[in-house]
């Protein structure tokens, strides 16, 4: 139970240990270089009780401070939200670097981050919300678990390329399989037209040649078996373009809810630019403004009120947004644990089936070779 005026500064050390550049994927998969930083936390508690605790640590990106952040606009808009450090490095004078990895330039911005969570953790109001409590702890929030999405939406790619591979490999070596069988019907053939030349060696010949001939027979069903493992893998091959349906549904609502909390921080600074006659940003409105005049108060209160009602259904949607992003991201990720399961264990059967079934085939040679053996031995 959190005391009333209770910070959340005053239960829980908070830092921004350090910053490390990482490679990866974006959302339209192609490479790119960012920079994440490590967040540690420990209970006061733990400390004042003379206990020194390791940390508890997880990795965020800028861009994740900056969804935070933005939700803070939308959930207390009477609140000062502390700002974030530039993104980017701007008006810096010519001996500093404008380079977004610099080493100064990150160092500068991790303390600048870390400024900004130990702020929002000290203001009685922010520190006591849910979600920055869950961005300081937890991974598996909707507005933070772009990540996890991106990694499974990498694994289904992997998972498609290795079982198309090895869909491919299985054909070729089908492909040779199913010749070596059917040249032992070759041998049968020359068997039994050698018999019929031999009086003493012609019995021999021709139960060798039989042999021959049921074991090249035999590859059809032996195929035919092969190929209801290559299903099973097909049915993989397959399954990995629905995981990635799952993710790009993530995208969809990740990206609409940001961009109702993008619309209404928006309307919600045209309001405030109305109410006070101050322009922070330059628009083709206000420079008209001064050309030909200001608008009536009349026309002004209009705008307002149409602008509150706009808020007001901003708000709603926004509202709408985070909990279907929330609903989502808790009822697909459940059902992908669910599918990581059912897909190991498929797999592994299916594998296991098919390497039985290659080591019978292999068994069925060595036996055919052997009362061919025992045939040749009887002439």
């Amino acid at each position: 139970m959190v005391e009333e005026g209770s910070t959340l500064l005053r239960r829980m050390e908070i830092s921004v240990a350090e910053a490390e550049k990482r490679t990866g994927k974006n959302t339209v998969n192609m490479q790119e270089i960012f920079t994440v930083y490590l967040i540690e936390t420990r209970p006061i508690d733990a400390i004042t009780e003379g206990h020194n605790p390791a940390p508890d640590s997880l990795w965020r990106r800028y861009s994740e401070f900056e969804i935070l952040r933005n939700y803070l606009l939308v959930t207390y808009p009477f609140i000062v939200v502390p700002p974030l450090p530039e993104k980017r490095a701007e008006f810096v004078w010519h001996k500093l670097s404008a380079d977004n990895m610099d080493p100064d330039f990150v160092e500068r911005r991790r303390v600048g981050l870390e400024n900004f969570l130990l702020r929002v953790a000290s203001h009685s109001v922010l520190s006591n919300d849910k979600i920055l409590y869950h961005f300081l702890t937890e991974v598996a929030i909707c507005l933070l678990l772009s990540r996890r999405f991106t990694e499974m939406k990498h694994y289904s790619d992997e998972l498609q390329s290795l079982t198309s591979q090895l869909l491919r490999v299985r054909a070729r070596v089908a492909d040779r399989l199913y010749g070596v069988y059917k040249v032992h019907g070759n041998y049968g053939r020359v068997f039994s037209e050698w018999s019929a030349l031999e009086k003493e060696m012609g019995d021999g010949l021709q139960s060798a040649g039989h042999h021959m001939d049921a074991y090249a027979a035999s590859v059809d069903d032996m195929l035919e078996e092969e190929e209801h493992y290559a299903d099973q893998l097909k049915e993989y091959l397959f399954y990995a373009e629905a995981l990635r349906a799952v993710c790009r549904k993530h995208e969809l609502t990740q990206y609409e809810l940001e961009m109702a909390s993008s619309d209404l921080i928006s309307k919600k600074q045209q309001r405030e630019e109305l109410a006070t006659g101050m322009v922070r940003t330059f628009s083709f409105k206000g420079m008209t403004n001064k050309l030909f005049g200001q608008e009536t108060p009349e026309q002004r209160e209009a705008k307002l009120s149409l602008l509150e009602e706009q808020i007001v259904q901003g708000e709603e949607t926004v509202t709408e947004k985070t909990v279907e992003c929330e609903e989502y991201v808790k009822g697909a990720w459940v059902d992908m644990q669910r599918f990581k399961e059912q897909k190991d264990r498929d797999l592994r059967e299916a594998l296991i089936g098919y390497a039985v079934m290659q080591i019978s085939m292999c068994k069925k040679g060595i036996q055919v070779w052997t009362n061919a053996k025992e045939c040749f031995h009887k002439m």
